[in-house]
């Protein structure tokens, strides 16, 4: 790795493609502040291209930079705002790969925005040039950061009272197949699995509203299963309803429907968008509801171990969003 030498004055305003380090973006003497949001790539730079260069590249565009130095530069305290990569080491065992230290000031974020948080961190650096394959392994936020979220509206201690089921894990399911059931069947298998012993009952990700089951014949049938559960058994039960929908006015027009059934959790998709999260957490908040989200389609971003997201920095999100529980899938 070359020690990189930042270029100042009056050399940093010529026109041309400049790098990054020598632009401010890497910093190895730079110590992390409590304040600051830190983030752990894994990178793969191209060939010929230094791995502190890559760095600096990183921090660049995740956070004030172009490809080279503009006029418009000295109308702002670039200094402050300038994400700064101050450590990058070997990947053990995986030649040609490094860990990439990138820090974040606080106030290049907007607060209790999860859109505005991935639009700087993910937003371009994963089809940047200088490099093969980015991942982000892991981030650290700070505690003035995470107060300016909400965070879970009840969590799985409030779960637990409603549901009077302590010391001991919760027993669930998901109904199968999850496609092409009628609502009259899919509440008998919903039913007979809380009989049977399940404390609660889940709809999977694509089940919505189909042609053979809409989803208020869904919701109908599920709750009579709990309700008709419950009596029986003298346990409190539940089911999952999943309320995903194509617009965030459907979503909560169904979630109302579920409240006014007697349930007490709803469930979306992580592929609603991370705003429509936040947006459905806040109505759980102001309705007395759990919120359980779906993983649909993190194998998109989690699944390379060169390239993408890792599930903690997903998990660390909805945290912040105000997910109860994820769904954390199977071994199959």
């Amino acid at each position: 790795m070359t020690e990189m030498k930042e270029i100042k004055g009056k050399e940093r305003y010529k026109a041309g493609v400049l790098k990054y380090a020598q632009m401010g973006y890497w910093d190895g003497d730079y110590e992390p502040k409590d304040t600051d949001v830190l983030a752990l790539f894994r990178i793969t730079p191209q060939d010929g291209v230094d791995p502190i260069e890559a760095a600096a590249a990183v921090a660049g565009e995740s956070s004030t930079a172009t490809w080279t130095v503009v006029w418009t530069d000295r109308l702002t305290a670039c200094d402050q705002y300038r994400a700064k990569a101050y450590k990058v080491d070997p990947v053990p065992g995986r030649p040609g790969e490094f860990f990439c230290y990138v820090a974040y000031d606080l106030i290049l974020f907007e607060e209790g925005s999860i859109a505005n948080l991935t639009a700087s961190i993910i937003g371009n650096v994963f089809s940047f040039k200088p490099l093969k394959a980015a991942r982000l392994e892991d981030m650290r936020m700070p505690v003035a950061y995470v107060k300016t979220y909400k965070g879970p509206p009840t969590g799985i201690v409030v779960e637990r009272e409603r549901l009077d089921k302590f010391g001991r894990p919760l027993l669930g399911a998901t109904t199968k197949p999850k496609l092409g059931l009628s609502g009259k069947n899919y509440g008998r298998v919903v039913y007979e699995g809380l009989k049977g012993g399940l404390d609660f009952m889940k709809d999977d990700e694509n089940i919505n509203s189909q042609p053979f089951m809409h989803w208020r014949d869904r919701f109908l049938y599920c709750m009579e299963a709990v309700n008709r559960a419950t009596a029986e058994t003298g346990e409190m039960k539940g089911h999952y309803l999943n309320i995903t929908a194509g617009t965030m006015e459907e979503m909560y027009r169904r979630a109302e429907f579920a409240k006014e059934l007697g349930s007490v959790i709803v469930m979306i998709d992580l592929v609603i968008g991370y705003t429509a999260i936040q947006s459905i957490s806040e109505w759980c908040r102001q309705n007395d509801m759990i919120l359980h989200l779906h993983r649909a389609g993190h194998g998109t971003y989690t699944r390379q171990k060169k390239h993408g997201i890792s599930f903690r920095v997903i998990a660390k999100w909805m945290r912040l969003a105000g997910v109860d529980h994820i769904h954390a899938g199977t071994a199959v």
